[in-house]
């Protein structure tokens, strides 16, 4: 006879999740301003590969380059 398992699932603390979760809100706004042309283009770029959150792209986008500049220059020992 095998022995019975106690099948309690041990989760995450919800306080936890809630911390996460606090910690990952917006609440800093920057505003941005386009020129005809740029605008014209972003909302090309939208319909043409069906990015239905423009802010989420700009969002993207702004911090892709911003990590990608800090990583390429982070400071050295030598």
């Amino acid at each position: 006879m095998s022995k019975r398992r106690n099948n309690k699932v041990q989760g995450v603390d919800p306080a936890y999740f809630d911390k996460q979760r606090e910690s990952m809100r917006r609440v800093h706004r920057k505003a941005v301003l386009f020129n005809d042309n740029e605008l014209t283009a972003i909302n090309e770029y939208c319909r043409r590969f069906k990015v239905s959150s423009r802010s989420a792209l700009i969002r993207q986008a702004v911090m892709e380059r911003v990590l990608r500049g800090l990583e390429e220059n982070h400071p050295t020992l030598f």
